[in-house]
């Protein structure tokens, strides 16, 4: 039995939960954003932390709700899928797409009301879920997703320590402005990728049904 596209995921995630861990480790015990810092968490003495940071965000990633994390991607309270939008606005500004074939190929007028669209999409989507391109775009998609509820919770999280530990406040300020900047590009790109699967899926749809 093959795993499942978030079990495939599941290393990257360790890894990702793993690194966060390791800087905080590094910043704590030298007091500085620091090569030496990082080394030094490899130390056996260390080991009992760094599983400890690993299961608790781990655990913490599992309280966020898949519609939870969609709200950090992509910013919105409702509707807050690509998919809500997957004909009145994305595939519009994608040159694989052909509107007048995809409407053919629903049989009757594209929805323009969000949930609906959502529906419609999601229709499709399960007639390609399955093709290379959309299993590649989703898998990365869910891998992003993951990071992003992660990364605002190492903001929390970890900045919370930080703040405790690190004796130099420009350097615990200077740590939580990287966790910072970790969110913002991590939501970005796993934004993209939520856009780039919902074209991709019409894109393919529509390819299917004329070949």
């Amino acid at each position: 039995m093959s795993k499942s596209l978030k079990e495939q995921n599941r290393w990257q995630i360790w890894l990702i939960v793993s690194a966060n861990a390791l800087v905080l480790l590094g910043v704590t015990r030298e007091n500085a954003i620091s090569l030496i810092g990082l080394n030094s968490a490899f130390d056996t003495h260390n080991l009992i932390p760094v599983g400890t940071a690993l299961t608790i965000s781990i655990v913490l990633n599992g309280l966020l709700s898949a519609d939870a994390k969609s709200k950090l991607v992509f910013l919105r309270w409702h509707n807050t899928l690509p998919g809500h939008r997957a004909f009145s606005k994305y595939a519009k500004h994608d040159p694989r797409i052909d509107l007048k074939e995809l409407q053919k190929l629903h049989g009757s007028m594209l929805p323009e009301d969000p949930i609906e669209e959502n529906r419609v999409w999601f229709r499709m989507y399960k007639d390609v879920e399955n093709t290379p391109a959309v299993l590649q775009v989703h898998r990365d998609f869910l891998l992003l997703r993951d990071y992003t509820g992660l990364s605002i919770l190492f903001l929390f999280f970890l900045g919370s320590i930080g703040f405790y530990a690190i004796e130099s406040l420009d350097t615990a300020e200077l740590y939580c402005g990287m966790l910072f900047i970790q969110y913002v590009i991590v939501r970005q790109a796993a934004s993209n990728y939520g856009i780039r699967m919902v074209t991709t899926v019409l894109s393919e749809k529509m390819h299917s049904k004329s070949s």
